[in-house]
C-alpha cells in the first residue's frame, strides 16, 4: 500500500514538473510570437535595413535601431568591463581571505546593493555620479595619452561613460554573489594540497580557486551581463537618449531598453509603435545570442575528463 501511495505521488509529482516546464515554454514561444505579430509593419517596411539604419525620426516615420543597438553593446560590456575585477576580487576576499567573524557582514552588504531598486540607482546617479563625472573624472581622462576621440568632446555628466558606471554597480553584486558561492563550492581538499606542496597564499589562491573556478566565472558573467543589457530606468536617467552613434563615452546616447521606456506610450503611429517592438525584437534576440554565447564558451572551456 505504501509502496502504491509512493508510486503515485512520485507520478504526480513528475507531472507537475512537466506541466510546469511545458507552460514556460508556451509563454516565452507567447512572448516572442506576440512581439514578432506586433512588428510585422516595420519589418515588413524596412527589413534589415532597420538594424543598421542610424536615423530615428517619428515626425517623417523615418526608423532605425542602431544607435540603440550600439549604446546597448558599449554600456553593457563597459559596465561588465568595470564590475568584473571589483566582483571577483570582492568574493575572492569574502570567501578565501576575510576574518570568519567578517564573513557575514560583509555578504549582506554586498548583496543588499541587488535589493536598491533602480529608480534609487537612477536619483543617485543623477544628482551624484552625474557631477562628478563631469567635474572630476571627464578632466582626468581627458589626460590620459593616445586615449583619442574616447574622451573628446564637451561632458555635462549624462553621458554613456555615467550610465555604464551605474550599469556596472548594480550588476557587481551578481558578479559577487554567484562568484562567491563558486568559490565556496571548491572542496577544501584543493587549498590543502597547494598549501602542502609549498604554494604561498597567492599561489594558493590561483591554483585552487581561480582555475578551477573559470567556468564559472564565466558563467556568472554572462548572468550579469544579461541583466546589463535589459536594465531600463537607471540608464533612461543618465544616458542622455540621444539617438546617435558617436565614439566618445562622454557623449549622450541611448539603449534599446531607454528608447522603449521613453517613447512606447507616446507612439501615436502604426509603424512608430511596430518599430519599437522591432527594437524589443532585437533586443530579446541579442540577450539569446548573448546566453547562447556563454554556453558555448563554458562548454570549450569546461575540463574534459
Amino acid at each position: 500500500m505504501n509502496k502504491i501511495l509512493f508510486w503515485n505521488e512520485e507520478k504526480i509529482g513528475i507531472s507537475l514538473i512537466k506541466i510546469v516546464v511545458v507552460l514556460l515554454i508556451l509563454f516565452i514561444c507567447t512572448m516572442i510570437l506576440l512581439l514578432v505579430h506586433m512588428s510585422l509593419p516595420a519589418i515588413k517596411v524596412f527589413g534589415l535595413s532597420f538594424i543598421t539604419n542610424s536615423e530615428w525620426n517619428p515626425v517623417e516615420e523615418v526608423f532605425g535601431a542602431w544607435p540603440f543597438i550600439y549604446g546597448t553593446l558599449v554600456t553593457s560590456f563597459l559596465a561588465l568591463l568595470l564590475a568584473t575585477p571589483f566582483g571577483v576580487f570582492s568574493a575572492l576576499f569574502i570567501s578565501d581571505i576575510c576574518p570568519l567573524r567578517f564573513k557575514g557582514i560583509l555578504s549582506t552588504l554586498v548583496d543588499l546593493i541587488a535589493s536598491i531598486p533602480s529608480i534609487v540607482f537612477g536619483m543617485w546617479g543623477l544628482f551624484f555620479l552625474a557631477p562628478f563625472v563631469r567635474d572630476h573624472l571627464a578632466p582626468l581622462l581627458r589626460e590620459i595619452p593616445l586615449s583619442g576621440p574616447l574622451f573628446s568632446g564637451p561632458c555635462f555628466g549624462i553621458s554613456i561613460l555615467s550610465a555604464s558606471m551605474i550599469l556596472a554597480i548594480m550588476i557587481l553584486p551578481t558578479i559577487s554573489s554567484l562568484t562567491r558561492e563558486i568559490f565556496n563550492a571548491v572542496p577544501t581538499t584543493y587549498k590543502e594540497a597547494a598549501l602542502a606542496i609549498g604554494a604561498t597564499n597567492f599561489e594558493k589562491i590561483k591554483l585552487s580557486l581561480l582555475r578551477p573556478s573559470l567556468v564559472g566565472i564565466i558563467g556568472a558573467l554572462g548572468l550579469a551581463l544579461a541583466r546589463a543589457i535589459g536594465e531600463t530606468m537607471a540608464v533612461v536617467m543618465l544616458i542622455g537618449n540621444t539617438p546617435q552613434v558617436v565614439l566618445s563615452l562622454l557623449a549622450p546616447g541611448a539603449t534599446m531598453a531607454s528608447i522603449l521606456a521613453n517613447e512606447y506610450a507616446e507612439a501615436s503611429s502604426t509603424l512608430h509603435l511596430a518599430s519599437l517592438c522591432y527594437i524589443a525584437v532585437i533586443l530579446f534576440a541579442i540577450t539569446m545570442i548573448v546566453n547562447f554565447l556563454a554556453r558555448i564558451l563554458i562548454r570549450v572551456l569546461s575540463p574534459k575528463w
